[in-house]
């Protein structure tokens, strides 16, 4: 699948995200549970960042931070250089499931990312360049039953585009889909970065994903055990950064790649073994 790499005239400016001692704990029946603490972080603008981490460890809630849907952390969250708003405009969410409503065509899915005061005419001719972008035009009138799996997640996808957003937040977005499909819709997200330059902030539980497509992948961990056997400080920080080499799209058998997954696995708790 080909698409368009040219970069809309009116695309507002990436924009970076700044983590500044932020962590988040809620509230359960035995105290406060914390599940993030001071995570230290610069993403810059028009960076592909990879979020990996055991279950439970926060990556999700980072995301949701970042977006303004729980503004209930501690330390500074910043994007552009201006602190996290609720329901940050500028940002836009893509999730493991499409979540289209089924009574509307795929343009009409895709109408409804377009911001709020946008021009009939100007919304349209988005609306049309975006299902170029992604594959879809043919399919516009389509309803979601009546696509594939692969081809409702485009749609999901440029939904979160429509608004033109300076981050791009994804949560597990191809964890769904059978491998064929996932290994498309990847090339598919590299071509869609080339063509907006937005930054990415990708949550995911493939380390070949996450090697695939980031510049950087940062890993959430949870800090070990104490030495004397005492529990150790609650809440998932920044474990590893880790800079993966390489242009995209990027050789899998690149053996740098697979020195690093090993590395990742390793961060994991996943004892591997090189061949």
């Amino acid at each position: 699948m080909s698409v368009h790499t040219t970069r809309p005239s009116d695309a507002p400016d990436s924009l970076g995200v700044q983590f500044r001692g932020v962590g988040r704990a809620f509230d359960s029946a035995d105290g406060p549970r914390t599940v993030l603490r001071d995570v230290q972080l610069t993403v810059t603008p028009g960076e592909v960042l990879a979020i990996v981490g055991a279950s439970g460890c926060g990556k999700s809630t980072l995301l949701r931070a970042v977006a303004g849907l729980d503004m209930g952390f501690g330390g500074e969250l910043l994007i552009g250089g201006e602190p996290v708003r609720p329901y940050d405009e500028r940002t836009a969410v893509g999730f493991q499931e499409p979540r289209l409503l089924p009574w509307r065509t795929i343009r009409r899915n895709v109408e409804m990312g377009l911001p709020h005061g946008l021009g009939t005419g100007e919304g349209r001719q988005r609306v049309s360049d975006l299902l170029e972008l992604v594959g879809l035009a043919p399919f516009a009138g389509h309803r979601p039953r009546q696509v594939s799996g692969g081809m409702a997640q485009r749609a999901s996808l440029a939904r979160a585009l429509a608004r033109r957003p300076g981050v791009l937040l994804l949560d597990e977005p191809f964890g769904a889909l059978d491998a064929l499909t996932r290994l498309k819709m990847q090339d598919l997200l590299l071509d869609v970065h080339a063509a907006t330059g937005t930054t990415v902030l990708l949550v995911t539980h493939d380390v070949d994903e996450a090697l695939q497509l980031a510049g950087r992948v940062l890993l959430l961990a949870r800090p070990p055990t104490h030495a004397d056997g005492s529990a150790p400080t609650p809440g998932a920080t920044v474990g590893r950064i880790i800079d993966v080499p390489g242009a995209r799209p990027r050789d899998r058998s690149d053996v740098r790649l697979g020195e690093l997954r090993r590395e990742l696995l390793a961060g994991l708790g996943v004892e591997t073994h090189a061949a």
